[in-house]
């Protein structure tokens, strides 16, 4: 088996059946790759979209099903059950080209054993999707963004894997990025290996899920430092004394507050409009770091 398109889902049965049958549509031979999902203990018809998709995919199929147990748990449950050479991995709301496992594998067989980062272009639908053609708006400086990225299976089962201290949301695929850097693993950056990711505007119901994200992705954070005490981990998750003493200066002129107001007045099942998508986001960025601190104070209470 050439290669393992892996992915893990929870609760995205309307976005699942797509997915799927984008993954099962590959240019390469049923017979030279294979799909593993990991079904989290979704409570919505994803299991009636995998039983399903047995039937429609040509390529061999395992899905597995397991209670809620995070994302990092579900990875690692994927890479046990792989069997090819390379794994990719993406996410359930991420749909692949049908050339996508082919240009990955092109560039594995360049690059031996390096990463190899696919291009994502972010959409609102499914249903009305731009041209297939990257462009740097769309680009993510993550060195292992789970969006859109393999890697030969042997070297992420040589790293042990996802760290599942990282029940959380957040950072457990740049935990995984920090440990293949530090091993000397290189990546290249492959935009023909192309995907669509499903990123609509968020709505006005779904302001208190992205601050409890906002939170626990603070949390995960100090986690990820605690691990990976270096100058690209506290960068990245804003553990560093200009980004804290920037929002530390915000909070004592009561920002916050002030955006939470803001914020007090936006609801219903409608798209944001853009400038209450910046207040919202600045509202965010308030709780994330608020919560940072909460986080590194408990670590060093401990």
């Amino acid at each position: 088996m050439r290669a393992t398109i892996q992915l893990c889902t929870y609760n995205r049965a309307a976005l699942l059946e797509r997915v799927l049958d984008a993954c099962f549509e590959q240019t390469l031979p049923d017979d030279a790759y294979e799909v593993v999902l990991v079904n989290d203990g979704s409570t919505d018809d994803t299991s009636a979209v995998i039983e399903r998709a047995r039937a429609r995919a040509g390529c061999t199929f395992t899905a597995i099903e397991q209670k809620n147990a995070g994302l990092a748990h579900g990875r690692n449950v994927g890479i046990a059950r792989a069997t090819g050479e390379r794994i990719i991995f993406i996410d359930d709301d991420v749909l692949p080209l049908p050339n996508f496992v082919e240009e990955h594998l092109r560039s594995h067989h360049r690059h031996p054993t390096a990463i190899v980062r696919g291009g994502a272009i972010n959409v609102e639908s499914f249903d009305d999707l731009p041209p297939p053609v990257w462009s740097l708006k769309d680009y993510s400086g993550n060195l292992f963004w789970t969006t859109n990225v393999s890697v030969p299976l042997a070297t992420i089962r040589a790293i042990g894997g996802f760290n599942e201290s990282f029940a959380e949301y957040g950072w457990e695929d740049i935990d995984v990025g920090l440990r293949l850097r530090f091993a000397g693993v290189r990546a290249v950056f492959n935009p023909r290996a192309l995907a669509y990711h499903y990123k609509p505007r968020p709505r006005g119901d779904e302001i208190a899920k992205m601050e409890r994200q906002a939170r626990a992705q603070a949390r995960t954070a100090v986690t990820l430092s605690a691990l990976h005490p270096h100058w690209r981990t506290y960068l990245a998750t804003g553990e560093n004394p200009v980004q804290r003493g920037m929002h530390a200066a915000l909070r004592a002129l009561g920002i916050p507050q002030r955006l939470r107001g803001a914020v007090a007045g936006i609801g219903g099942d409608r798209p944001l409009s853009g400038s209450e998508l910046r207040t919202v986001r600045r509202m965010l960025a308030s709780a994330y770091f608020e919560e940072l601190e909460s986080a590194i104070r408990l670590r060093g209470a401990r």
